[in-house]
């Protein structure tokens, strides 16, 4: 599934309370990483990912992780990246997208 612009808009109006749960520091990408990601996901569907160092390559690896969480990248703010997956079972999902 492709964002398009107000649904992205709108996650990440979502996302602007939203603390960071996962921090990419200097191990980078490992597969803690990847899991860490995968579960704050499964949690809470809609999360941020703070790139402490590696920050020159941020998109890079933020579009990494988005495609081995099976999830969308919403949007790189800075040193943070919005992460959206929508939850399996449709009575936990806590967002409702506009289609």
């Amino acid at each position: 599934m492709e964002l398009k612009g107000y649904q992205r808009s709108y996650l990440t109006k979502e996302a602007h309370e939203i603390k960071p749960v996962v921090m990419i520091g200097r191990n980078g990408m490992s597969d803690q990483v990847i899991k860490a990601v995968n579960e704050a996901l499964d949690i809470h569907e809609l999360i941020k990912v703070k790139f402490i160092d590696f920050k020159e390559s941020r998109h890079d690896l933020a579009g990494v992780i988005a495609e081995k969480t099976e999830s969308l990248l919403v949007r790189v703010v800075g040193n943070i990246a919005i992460y959206y997956r929508e939850h399996k079972e449709k009575d936990k999902r806590k967002y409702r997208i506009p289609r």
